[in-house]
């Protein structure tokens, strides 16, 4: 398992266009990237804990199984998101490409239960560097989205693509103790860095590889 930085990688943060994940790594701003598998909503979390100001979070209001506000505590005040309801998939991606064409907020998330296809996804694109236009004439930072996708993900056209799950500790120690979360995180595609993965782990309010 790679848990090396590896050289002239895209995603880390050496460029102002470049929002801190992790560490070395980063998320191309101005650009819509996929988070999946079953932590997929704990890499939201981090990501929130790495920024500042409002976030949006965009949700299927048919589905039960969503993000629980108190569940952020840890990682970053729960009172910066907001939330929107959305009646259907459709609505959930138009909602996401309104709030990242008007560059008003820096990070946004569309919490989706399906793969979208590739014209929505381009489109997002769009808005979020028109977005970036309006949020650079206004001293704000280029806009953020994230669309969260179930399994192993798979939306065509995206920026990139990290997949994440639980991983138990190797320490024998912590066996019958409650364990600071660990996570496998895999990047599985991204346009100009080839996959690779890491051991993601939370240590009090920090979280590092």
């Amino acid at each position: 398992m790679s848990t090396q930085p590896m050289p002239h990688d895209p995603h880390r943060f050496s460029r102002a266009t470049l929002q801190p994940l992790a560490k070395e790594l980063g998320l191309v701003r101005a650009r819509v990237h996929e988070f999946c598998g079953p932590a997929r909503r704990s890499l939201a979390a981090v990501l929130m804990g790495q920024t500042t100001g409002p976030v949006l979070w965009i949700f299927a209001g048919w589905q039960a199984e969503r993000l629980f506000p108190d569940g952020l505590h840890g990682f970053t005040d729960p009172g910066r998101v907001l939330f929107a309801q959305a009646r259907r998939t459709e609505d959930m991606l138009w909602t996401m490409e309104e709030a990242l064409r008007s560059g008003a907020i820096a990070l946004i998330f569309a919490d989706l239960v399906d793969i979208p296809a590739m014209t929505p996804v381009r489109r997002l694109h769009l808005a979020a560097e028109q977005g970036a236009l309006v949020a650079g004439q206004a001293g704000r930072l280029a806009p953020l989205g994230i669309i969260l996708t179930p399994h192993i993900g798979g939306a065509a056209g995206i920026e990139s693509r990290w997949h994440i799950r639980p991983t138990p500790s190797q320490d024998p120690h912590l066996a019958h103790t409650y364990p600071e979360p660990r996570w496998q995180l895999e990047r599985l595609r991204a346009r100009l860095a080839p996959p690779a993965q890491w051991i993601l782990k939370k240590s009090g309010a920090t979280t590092a590889l």
